[in-house]
């Protein structure tokens, strides 16, 4: 059984709710992860698509930033050199590459807040599905314990990704300097 249609719903969903409708909540859960991490591998190659054609547009920014001081430079040895005509070329095309600037600015605004929606979607994801998984841990918890209870296994803590813990850790340091330790 399907319990998502896009990746939206694995953000929006309430497990609580999911699980009470489930006659079998351990096997719901783990349907429910499976599709969650499913769900994840498509966000994470999504924010990769989109973080390459983000710096594929900035390096072509880059590019053409190269090209409006190549004319300036042409325009300016042209006219030391006596050459106003040429010296006047050089400058239009000086102007229709700042012009190619600014369209493709447009581009990188957008490429760069697609990318920026795309990682909050993949962080959103990743925090649903450790939610997911330490449902998992409690219910098999609770099962353990009600099957005989001294077999309660401790619960373990859930891998964290190598982007998110970059992340606490950068916040980590910073709260350090924050408070001067």
């Amino acid at each position: 059984m399907s319990y998502f249609s896009r990746l939206t719903d694995i953000v929006t969903c309430n497990l609580s709710e999911l699980l009470a409708q489930a006659s079998d909540p351990a096997a719901a859960l783990e349907d429910i992860i499976q599709e969650m991490q499913t769900g994840l591998e498509a966000a994470q190659r999504s924010v990769k698509t989109a973080a390459a054609a983000e710096e594929k547009i900035r390096a072509e920014i880059e590019e053409l930033s190269n090209q409006l001081k190549y004319w300036t430079d042409v325009a300016r040895q042209e006219l030391i050199s006596g050459q106003e005509q040429k010296a006047r070329m050089a400058l239009m095309r000086k102007g229709e590459v700042d012009d190619l600037i600014a369209g493709i600015k447009q581009q990188h605004v957008s490429a760069a807040s697609t990318l920026e929606h795309l990682r909050t979607m993949f962080f959103a994801l990743e925090a649903r599905l450790a939610d997911a998984v330490r449902r998992r841990a409690s219910v098999a918890n609770e099962e353990a314990a009600s099957r005989d209870p001294a077999e309660n296994p401790a619960e373990r803590p859930p891998e964290i990704p190598e982007e998110r813990e970059q992340r606490v850790e950068a916040e980590l340091a910073a709260l350090r300097r924050e408070i001067g330790g």
